[in-house]
């Protein structure tokens, strides 16, 4: 293993924002991981960069996750049951089980990032979230060494949390490999009318899953700037959730605000349809923006810093509260 000293994270974040660690390293497989871990105290783990902002150069190592390996573990004339490890990309690892015709995650494709994100940020979209599929997280706990593993109740997943999320919990597992089961006789789910709307513009009436695997892409190609060209990290912030009196606090402000339900008791309000109804759509504040096309999508213009996509999110945020009572929380996470 090489340790590089004042390492450039830009190229390695999809924002693009040029901050430093300290030192840096790849670790390629669980010896070479316990080995940095046991050298360094507390480092951060980078997967694929896309649901972080880096705002500072980082003091300490990160190491960068890049265990590899797809292995099918058990399957019969129903279900596949198969083990990914935490530096697979996770849109690759959805084209190979949908080329395979195995169904369960084509909802989630093109989601960047890694495998080992996933269960932490319980990623979800169209319908779909990976607790409907996932059985076992395989994780390295740093406070002891050694290896544990999770059933999905355990992870207690809710909407993009998880039990490695929880501050008791933050930073100390190191997810080395989930567990998914996927169905050899799946059914498609296109509840989603964006989906729904896709299909018919396609002309597609019976969609098999390679059907929602292309309409999935297409809608998300759409909506989504590709990091590559302009930096960013996908959606900022989560979709609040609201009780029915909160809702209908919204409601007195804006009458056709859009809801979905989420349990008996609560509803979701698209956090992107406040942001735009707050005027913040395109909006640009020097090298930082709203993307044109999707509010929740902040945007590096071109040299931004991290801090700077940072204070333009905290506008936003001031901005959407003071107007509809609304405290927006970030989907990502912040460094």
């Amino acid at each position: 293993m090489k340790i590089l000293e004042n390492h450039s994270l830009a190229s390695l974040n999809t924002f693009g924002v040029e901050q430093k660690a300290r030192y840096f390293a790849t670790a390629q497989n669980t010896q070479e991981f316990l080995a940095l871990v046991r050298q360094y105290e507390n480092p951060r783990i980078l997967g694929g960069g896309s649901n972080i902002l880096i705002t500072r150069d980082l003091d300490g190592l990160v190491i960068k996750n890049e265990i590899k390996g797809i292995s099918i573990i058990g399957e019969d004339d129903r279900y596949a049951r198969i083990r990914v490890c935490g530096g697979e990309n996770w849109h690759e690892f959805v084209k190979w089980a949908v080329a395979k015709g195995w169904g369960g995650i084509e909802n989630l494709s093109l989601i960047p990032g890694t495998l080992g994100a996933a269960p932490i940020q319980n990623i979800g979209a169209y319908g779909v979230e990976i607790k409907d599929v996932l059985q076992v997280v395989e994780a390295l706990d740093r406070t002891t060494g050694s290896i544990v593993h999770f059933q999905n109740a355990e992870c207690r997943f809710g909407y993009r949390h998880s039990l490695f999320k929880e501050p008791a919990q933050r930073d100390r597992y190191f997810i080395l490999s989930a567990t998914l089961q996927l169905d050899k006789q799946p059914q498609v789910n296109t509840r989603y009318a964006d989906v729904e709307r896709k299909l018919h513009e396609l002309k597609i009436e019976h969609p098999n899953i390679r059907d929602v695997h292309r309409a999935v892409i297409e809608i998300r190609q759409k909506k989504l700037p590709d990091p590559a060209r302009l930096g960013n990290a996908g959606s900022f912030f989560k979709n609040p959730v609201l009780t029915e009196e909160q809702y209908r606090q919204l409601q007195s402000v804006k009458p056709d605000a859009p809801h979905y339900p989420f349990t008996h008791t609560f509803v979701k309000v698209p956090a992107g349809w406040l942001i735009d109804q707050a005027g913040w759509k395109g909006k640009q504040m020097g090298r930082v923006g709203c993307y044109e096309k999707q509010a929740l999508v902040l945007v590096n213009l071109g040299g931004a810093s991290g801090a700077e996509i940072w204070d333009f999110a905290q506008k936003v945020r001031e901005d959407v509260q003071e107007k509809f009572g609304i405290l927006l929380e970030p989907e990502i996470n912040i460094w």
